[in-house]
């Protein structure tokens, strides 16, 4: 699900720049990780992804069966203790869908993707399902068609300046600019009866590479799938929030899910796109909201333009199936390290998910021949190979709240990749743990350049930042003139860890390479296959080799060492950054707020509107007040001086009795469930981590001190006020735990 090259150099290139690690007592030895590396291999990596994306792996899919048999016959042969786990989920797959231009003229829309003559696996489409998007509302609509641009909020602004409204209408919105499923959403909350998403060339395809075969570039017939559940409510099964999906959990009825929506949705080709954008009236679209086909871009509305849209889906329950394999540990085995990458595809997902499967599958290979060789784990090492992932996280959701008592008792680290492509290395997570992956990171070579990642991500911030200052942020940039650690990226949501971290509060780790890949013209299309993959995204799976190394490094480390390592100085850093940014957000706010009064009050956007494009002025919506943050900066100011005492205690932790040394690990082990509050975030209770959690509006991006910050954005004062107050409760709980570990490593007074 994941897409990176959508975000800038700046964060796919965290730029992870440390001193080499100092040996650990019951870490892992550099002949042992050089053993490690010498076990990983390109071709088994080429083989399996070879098999893995020759069918389609849909949920459901024989393919996607046949390939969690194939892996749990591979776990077992290489000395892990594997099973499949089941769980049955609501999951509609299109009956039928129809399309069709009504007017100017009747012209028949959609339907699966063209095959392309070089990629041997775009012709086999017998069993795969078309085009569709996942969990939108089924339904038979003919309208006018109003083009949204992105679709998002403000897009939803500009279409009120102009007087247009979507009331009844089917809306046409772009990918981009935020999260796909908030298309249709914002679309139906503001009374539409349909809509189309599309893949605009401006984003995806001929402004930003050549077009499939040539390159990697989205051809003028793709069509990007994907789901439109509304995950930042909650993810996975939609009939049983915060329960695993088993034979005898308790179902909402499909009425009673909110996170289906309503309305019929959806994707299409930039080629259907054309038809109907060429034949809008209205005003003209212009600057950043017009996209990049060759045309006039209109905003529609009027009759000129009607679509017949039509869905049809079958809404029974269906069997996904997540492999899980383990280790034992040796002497600490009620504390896992679970590693995890989805296996299942909108069709043969050979970039996404699978150059991360086969580089979690020859992280699994090394490893049973390491423990076959006599090695055992500290620590009990868990993969899963998760299933369902596209349509909603499903597999790994059902798995975390079908054993939540049992992970939160015992997962100490959850570590996470998905495609991965080659370039840099992007790295996020639980901030408390960015040195340590600084540190991995240092340790392995990128395949293009022979230095280490580390460095050659170094080396673009730096550039990046020559060119464009404002296009890195200021701690990154001047980390890298520095040669310190990089921050670590937030995490928001779109891949597998979000409920460890955000609902269980497990402490996480999201890993890939990406940025010099193609793979956004073949995201999510029937033309994300091995040919794709071998010759625009990661050829001979080079980075694939890199990422099992950089994962390995940091699942051995992590279940061999003392403890999992950890500096918390940097999670403190963070979340006083984060603190800061909302400040700065709502005197912004405020500030923006009483110019809009004064251009309403002079009249200044009746004297600017063009002819072409009359508008009036936005809504005046008050002046966002002054909210106290006290409680908040309190609680960050203890949380940076009970870190600074913490690790001052831990740097000298080798030299510490065992008995305190155990004790201090004892009390930091799980320090991230202080994170979580039981009611969790307004309107969204799944949600429970008030430091990190997805935008209700961004989906996949991340909103970090999120109670306060997106109380401020959606002027919800009294949440605002709230939420200070709680998020200063969770910090404070936090930095407690920490002042109680450095007191148990001071000397007797």
């Amino acid at each position: 699900m994941t897409i990176r090259s959508a975000v800038s150099l700046a964060a796919l290139a965290l730029a992870l720049v440390s001193a080499p690690a100092a040996a650990q007592p019951g870490a892992p030895s550099q002949a042992m990780e050089k053993t490690f590396d010498s076990m990983i291999s390109t071709a088994d990596q080429l083989g399996w992804l070879e098999t893995m994306s020759s069918a389609p792996n849909h949920v459901g899919a024989p393919h996607n069966k046949a390939n969690a048999d194939m892996e749990l016959a591979l776990f077992r042969q290489w000395g892990w203790d594997a099973h499949i786990e089941r769980f049955d989920v609501l999951y509609p797959t299109p009956i039928w869908t129809t399309l069709e231009l009504v007017t100017p003229e009747r012209v028949t829309l959609g339907g699966q993707e063209p095959a392309i003559p070089q990629d041997p696996s775009s012709s086999r489409t017998a069993d795969a399902l078309p085009p569709y998007v996942a969990y939108q509302g089924d339904g038979d609509v003919t309208a006018p068609v109003v083009y949204a641009n992105y679709g998002m909020p403000d897009d939803y602004d500009a279409l009120e300046q102009r007087g247009i409204s979507v009331k009844g209408k089917i809306v046409l919105a772009r990918y981009g600019g935020g999260w796909r499923g908030l298309k249709p959403k914002l679309a139906e909350e503001h009374g539409a009866i349909g809509c189309l998403i599309y893949s605009d060339p401006a984003d995806d395809s001929y402004a930003e590479a050549d077009v499939y075969p040539r390159g990697g570039g989205r051809p003028e017939g793709g069509v990007q799938r994907g789901s439109v559940a509304d995950m930042p409510t909650y993810p996975g099964d939609p009939l049983t929030p915060g329960v695993g999906a088993t034979p005898g959990a308790k179902r909402l009825t499909r009425a009673q899910a909110v996170t289906i929506l309503k309305i019929p949705t959806l994707p299409i080709s930039y080629r259907d796109a054309t038809r109907i954008i060429s034949a809008l009236q209205g005003p003209l679209v212009t600057g950043r909201q017009r996209g990049g086909l060759p045309m006039a871009y209109h905003w529609g509305g009027t009759d000129t333009v009607r679509v017949h849209l039509a869905v049809k889906s079958d809404w029974s329950l269906k069997p996904i199936y997540n492999v899980i394999a383990t280790l034992r540990g040796s002497t600490r085995p009620d504390e896992w390290i679970v590693r995890g990458n989805h296996r299942d595809g909108w069709v043969f997902g050979a970039s996404d998910p699978l150059t991360g499967q086969v580089a979690l599958m020859s992280e699994a290979k090394a490893l049973g021949a390491l423990y076959r060789q006599g090695w055992q784990p500290a620590r009990t090492i868990v993969y899963a190979s998760w299933d369902g992932e596209e349509p909603g996280l499903l597999g790994s959701t059902e798995w975390a709240e079908a054993h939540a008592d049992e992970l939160k008792r015992k997962a100490l680290i959850y570590i996470n990749t998905d495609g991965n492509g080659r370039g840099f290395l992007g790295a996020s997570g639980s901030h408390e743990l960015q040195h340590f992956v600084n540190q991995a990171a240092n340790d392995v070579l990128d395949p293009k350049t022979k230095v280490p990642t580390a460095r050659r991500g170094r080396a673009a911030i730096l550039a990046a930042g020559y060119a464009d200052k404002d296009s890195v942020r200021e701690d990154e940039f001047e980390a890298a003139k520095a040669g310190g650690d990089f921050p670590l990226s937030a995490l928001g949501s779109g891949s597998d860890y979000t409920a460890f971290l955000q609902h269980l509060g497990i402490a996480s780790l999201h890993l890939g390479f990406g940025g010099e890949d193609e793979s956004n013209g073949s995201y999510h299309s029937i033309y994300d296959s091995f040919y794709h993959v071998t010759h625009f995204d990661d050829p001979g799976l080079q980075y694939g080799a890199a990422l099992s190394k950089l994962v390995g490094r940091v699942v051995l480390r992590a279940a061999d060492a003392p403890r999992v390592p950890a500096r918390y100085g940097d999670f403190a850093n963070a979340v006083s950054r984060y603190m800061a940014d909302i400040k700065k957000l709502a005197a912004d706010q405020r500030e923006k707020d009483r110019t809009l009064a004064d251009l309403r009050r002079e009249g200044d956007f009746a004297l600017a509107a063009s002819p072409r494009d009359p508008i009036v002025a936005p809504r005046d919506q008050g002046i966002t007040p002054l909210i106290d943050m006290l409680p908040l900066e309190n609680a960050v100011d203890h949380l940076k001086r009970a870190a600074s005492a913490a690790d001052a205690v831990l740097s000298r932790e080798e030299n510490l009795p065992a008995a305190t040394q155990a004790r201090i690990n004892a009390s930091l082990a799980r320090i991230d469930q202080l994170l979580i509050d039981p009611a969790g975030l307004p309107g969204r209770p799944w949600f429970k981590n008030l430091v990190y959690a997805p935008g209700t509006l961004t989906g996949y991006g991340a909103k970090t001190l999120p109670g306060v910050r997106e109380a401020i954005e959606q002027r919800r004062w009294d949440d605002a006020r709230a939420y200070v107050v709680k998020t200063a409760k969770v910090i404070e709980d936090y930095a407690n735990r920490l002042d109680q570990a450095a007191a148990m490593g001071r000397p007797p007074a």
